[in-house]
């Protein structure tokens, strides 16, 4: 289970302030007899940022935010809840679609959770390094934490057109980082993801315009490293 915002109290609590699809109450036909040809309707909701849209300039501007998540992220929702429309993934929830979808359900599906987690994986004064657990792994497997961020950039620089780059734990609880092209996601895979950069252009293009490696040096400025160490527990 991928880790939450510290404000909430539980995982429960997070899907109740956005990933949870809220439905309508079920038609009563009889007492005690349910319709199956009127069952409640699910819809996705947009996620709520877990601070304004302004917080994070000026590493990312509000225009950005206002576009990005306003816009992008929303069309994702819209277009996988009109996507599943009296399909088998009509009931399930994003992680399930996920897991078990493919083609134009799959994309919007993963986009819509792989910007959720990416929004979550940002604060304002935010960056630092990481401590404990986390730091003792980083250093394990790269030696140094500069070492793992000259190496994460790289692989977020080096993502070829539009994707996405990861830090992630894999089963046998080492870190590991990945590169996925467009929606494609880690949650698909028996790694567990634990920070993520959006190297789509539309992440930075307002911002730095072509320049990507002056968004990602950004980025550092804005590692939720508390969410990262949840992720990670």
């Amino acid at each position: 289970m991928i880790a939450i915002p510290h404000a909430f109290s539980g995982y429960s609590d997070y899907l109740a302030c956005g990933l949870r699809r809220f439905c309508k109450s079920p038609t009563i036909v009889a007492p005690n007899l349910y319709n199956p040809q009127k069952a409640r309707k699910m819809e996705h909701t947009l996620p709520p940022l877990p601070y304004a849209q302004d917080a994070l300039a000026p590493h990312i501007s509000k225009e950005t935010l206002e576009f990005h998540y306003g816009k992008h992220h929303q069309t994702y929702v819209t277009n996988l809840n009109n996507l599943i429309k009296g399909t088998e993934f009509e009931n399930l929830s994003l992680e399930d679609i996920v897991k078990k979808s493919s083609g134009g359900v799959f994309n919007n599906a993963a986009q819509v959770w792989n910007h959720t987690f990416y929004w979550n994986g940002l604060k304002p004064q935010g960056g630092g390094a990481p401590t404990g657990a986390l730091a003792d792994a980083i250093n394990a497997k790269w030696g140094s934490f500069d070492k793992f961020k000259e190496e994460f950039t790289k692989t977020a620089i080096g993502t070829f057109g539009s994707g996405w780059a990861w830090l992630v734990k894999k089963a046998d609880g080492s870190l590991d980082l990945v590169s996925t092209s467009n929606a494609a996601t880690p949650l698909t895979t028996d790694a567990k993801p634990l920070l993520t950069c959006d190297v789509w252009e539309h992440a930075y293009y307002i911002d730095y315009r072509n320049a990507r490696p002056k968004y990602v040096e950004a980025f550092w400025n804005l590692v939720n490293w508390d969410f990262v160490a949840k992720n990670f527990a």
